[in-house]
């Protein structure tokens, strides 16, 4: 949901015409300054200050991240190829999940580049697209992904004879591929918008300098309300009725209990909840608490220097969702048959 919003802050562009136009009389670039929009005051905000201690930690960071990712997909596709039992719909959502978390994985090694090169990017304009259509891509299909799977597991605990429809292959492979139409229509917009800028020597990209308007205070607000807090709201709504529906199955059956199934798919919701919560909350909570102050106030410059350092957090954390999500497809692929066993018992 974000992605149209970014695109309105990538084409600003009287900013473009002026830098140009400044290069072509002085032959110099733009500082690395964000423009206040304070009537009071022409004073411009430096917000790249941690350009330096980014180099070191952002490249070790992405590396770490692009190790786990690739470790982790390539686990969950590999088992999933290899096992010859019938696909499920849980198991087609995660393995899209994994395909989203794997094209990310293409655009990290530009991204460590950029950053070693001190939030420069040599690739040009279109890999500067490219690459950011990637990175938001993943990130809303992730979360449609994630949703798609709490009210699975939802739907297969509470309501799994009316809903079983809902469930089935077909139906459910319809659903993926309605979730990367979505997304990629409401990413592609990246494709024809510039995402690269001029800063003093350098041509950054994915930096998107413009969040200070008020206008745009409020198109962030409602695109995090809707594109995060509706999917997380949810998935929690979801995963709390199957906790409890778990628990009571667990006193009325404790064979369940003592074989330890319970506890597996209790962890599997443990997961889901703390993937969503480590790979989307802080990037969305820190935009709306931005949003909000912004409808009230002007920033200042610290707070565009904390907003700054908190864009760059999105396309990293969430690739712990590949992490996550091998060990969901090992929750998954252990517990379907007891799982099955434990709805039938319910409806007895």
């Amino acid at each position: 949901m974000l992605t149209n919003s970014v695109t309105l802050l990538s084409s600003s562009k009287g900013d473009r015409q002026s830098n140009l136009l400044l290069r072509n009389m002085t032959g110099q670039t733009p500082q690395q300054t964000m423009p206040m929009n304070d009537s009071s005051t022409n004073q411009t905000c430096d917000v790249f200050i941690y350009k330096e201690s980014a180099r070191i930690i952002f490249p070790i960071f992405y590396c770490l991240v692009f190790i786990i990712s690739v470790t982790g997909n390539s686990l969950v596709l590999c088992i999933t190829c290899q096992k010859k039992q019938k696909m499920n719909s849980t198991t087609i959502y995660i393995i899209n999940l994994a395909i989203s978390d794997t094209l990310f994985t293409l655009a990290l090694p530009g991204r460590i580049i950029y950053y070693i090169r001190g939030f420069d990017w040599p690739f040009g304009d279109f890999l500067c697209r490219l690459t950011a259509m990637i990175f938001y891509s993943n990130t809303y299909a992730s979360i449609a992904f994630m949703t798609c799977i709490s009210v699975d597991r939802y739907l297969a605990m509470l309501h799994r004879q009316r809903c079983q429809r809902m469930r089935k292959i077909k139906v459910v492979r319809g659903i993926c591929i309605l979730v990367w139409v979505v997304v990629l229509l409401e990413t592609s917009p990246l494709l024809m918008k510039n995402t690269m800028e001029y800063r003093s020597s350098h041509r950054t990209c994915m930096e998107f300098s413009h969040f200070d308007s008020y206008g745009m205070a409020l198109v962030l607000l409602f695109a995090c309300i809707i594109g995060f807090c509706f999917p997380l709201g949810l998935i929690l709504y979801c995963y709390s009725r199957v906790s409890c529906k778990l628990s009571k199955t667990a006193k009325e059956n404790p064979v369940t209990s003592r074989s330890g199934s319970n506890s597996r798919a209790k962890n599997m919701i443990l997961l889901i909840l703390l993937s969503f919560g480590v790979c989307f909350s802080p990037y969305h909570i820190n935009i709306m608490q931005f949003a909000v102050r912004r409808l009230y106030n002007v920033p200042t410059c610290e707070d565009l220097k904390i907003l700054k350092m908190s864009l760059q957090h999105p396309p990293g954390a969430c690739r712990k969702t590949a992490a996550v999500t091998h060990e969901g497809q090992y929750y998954v692929k252990k517990n379907m048959m007891v799982q099955t066993a434990e709805e039938m018992s319910a409806h007895m």
